[in-house]
């Protein structure tokens, strides 16, 4: 993964807070995906406008033990689950 690379939603996807669930959860026209909050955090950052190292350095300066490899990880799943595009 080019660490370049900005991450954004596919068109049609949509991260939002399920109230009954209470957890964050992906909407796309598949279906229903339910985040951790590692994956929430990630995808809160995927506007296209950021690249995966800034999302890093973002999620660093909030939460302690944050790998860029965790995060490359996050965001490969999210892509094979088609929830994510690059630009």
């Amino acid at each position: 993964m080019d660490p370049r690379a900005r991450p954004t939603l596919r068109r049609g996807v949509r991260l939002t807070y399920d109230r009954t669930r209470e957890r964050h959860v992906v909407l796309f026209p598949e279906g229903v995906l339910v985040l951790n909050d590692t994956a929430a955090a990630v995808l809160r950052h995927c506007d296209g406008t950021i690249d995966v190292d800034s999302i890093v350095g973002a999620l660093r300066s909030r939460y302690e033990g944050v790998r860029a490899e965790d995060v490359h990880a996050v965001l490969d799943r999210l892509a094979d689950r088609r929830v994510v595009a690059w630009t």
